[in-house]
């Protein structure tokens, strides 16, 4: 792929949320199905977790979606009367589930691994749950447990008290599940480091998804990059719930500007923005580590990203990924020290060719596209693994001039 003629401006609609589509439909099938949601995630995840919760069978596969898994297996434990065998994709068997599984243990819950301990696929044996006075986790395992234990909460016997030890990462997604909670009808009271929520149930809302700012940040890398393409985000809210909103913030040091107006989003550049190195903490927000990384190396700023602690468990091992993925461009990271990154600047030698490896990781392709424009007839392999969160994203990156070949 490269780039080809550019238009003046390019307008995109971006994906729905499947952060707040999959906390939704959590919620809304609890509260009975009787809610109307608008504008749902079309993607991978969002389809796993359609066709789980409206699957009867006593077998759930949903594949690569790890949020499907962490909130299905808190939503299957509390099913009084359903067995469940909850698995996944091969890479699913490697992420870790147990913290999640043993605090709902603590709850009454009944699942017992129904391969190596510690991981799926799970049998699980839905029944009445009622958590301890004060359920203690580790504050710094993926928020997807938190926000698992948290979507069921208002369901158990005397509703959840919720303390995180230790560091606390993700915590804007933990704040999203709050938001989102409160809106269906739940009493939800976070703080630094104690969430509570009381006994009750959801309320059927008419519910619209807003845009995903996941997604937006491929377009403010691409912005970064081509501070000549006009650019336009529809759907992006101002006062959003997500914390990777925080990626507006995270580009302007990159020279890239907002302006907000009825319609979303339009970026804009400044050169005088451009900031000669970055040290930034990303433990709030984990998913825009490639794009951050990947940008700045190919602006030629140096950084430092600090928080990426979970990045080793997520659909690949984004760090490693990274290091060598980057390294195919000749950029020479750091990953000695855990949970930081860093690129001092140096370079080494580039072949003529490039293939970039995706590992099965939706943000690889769409972080990885944009260097296309330094250095063309890039090749991504494994293409078609957007269709996990942003399946349009390869015609829209064509609108936008790149000329793709199959």
């Amino acid at each position: 792929m490269q780039t080809g003629g550019l238009p003046d401006v390019v307008s995109i609609d971006l994906p729905a949320s499947k952060s707040i589509s999959n906390r939704v439909l959590v919620m809304n099938a609890l509260a009975g199905n009787n809610g109307p949601v608008g504008n749902l995630a079309r993607c991978d995840d969002t389809e796993a977790m359609l066709g789980a919760l409206a699957s009867g069978g006593e077998e759930v596969n949903i594949g690569a979606a790890g949020t499907a898994m962490r909130f299905l297996t808190a939503y299957f434990a509390m099913q009084e009367g359903r067995t469940v065998l909850l698995d996944g994709s091969p890479r699913m068997r490697q992420r870790p589930v147990g913290i999640l599984v043993e605090a709902l243990r603590a709850c009454g819950a009944c699942i017992r691994y129904a391969g190596e301990d510690g991981f799926p696929p799970l049998h699980i044996s839905g029944c009445r749950l009622s958590a301890p006075a004060v359920l203690r986790m580790e504050g710094s395992v993926s928020s997807q447990f938190v926000t698992a234990l948290m979507l069921i909460a208002p369901y158990m016997e005397n509703g959840l008290t919720l303390e995180l030890e230790g560091r606390v990462v993700s915590r804007p997604y933990i704040e999203m599940t709050a938001g989102l909670m409160r809106r269906f009808g739940a009493e939800v009271d976070v703080d630094d480091r104690r969430i509570r929520v009381a006994p009750g149930c959801y309320q059927p809302v008419d519910f619209k998804v807003e845009s995903d700012w996941s997604a937006a940040g491929y377009w403010y890398e691409l912005k970064a990059l081509l501070p000549a393409l006009g650019i336009r985000l529809r759907g992006l809210e101002a006062e959003s719930l997500q914390g990777d909103s925080r990626v507006a913030e995270l580009f302007r040091l990159m020279g890239v500007t907002t302006r907000f107006d009825a319609d979303g989003a339009v970026l804009g550049y400044d050169s005088s923005l451009v900031q000669p190195s970055l040290c930034v903490d990303l433990s709030g927000q984990p998913d825009l580590a490639q794009t951050v990384a990947v940008t700045a190396c190919l602006k030629g700023i140096p950084f430092e990203l600090q928080g990426l602690s979970t990045l080793r468990l997520k659909e690949t091992d984004r760090i490693e990924a990274l290091c060598s993925q980057l390294g195919r461009l000749g950029y020479r990271l750091d990953a000695s020290e855990a949970g930081v990154l860093r690129w001092s600047g140096e370079l080494s030698e580039v072949s003529t060719h490039v293939a970039i490896d995706t590992f099965d990781d939706h943000r690889m392709a769409m972080a990885f596209a944009p260097a296309a424009v330094i250095h063309p007839g890039l090749v991504i392999r494994d293409a078609a693994v957007v269709s996990k969160s942003y399946p349009d994203f390869w015609s829209h990156l064509e609108a936008a001039g790149f000329k793709i070949e199959q």
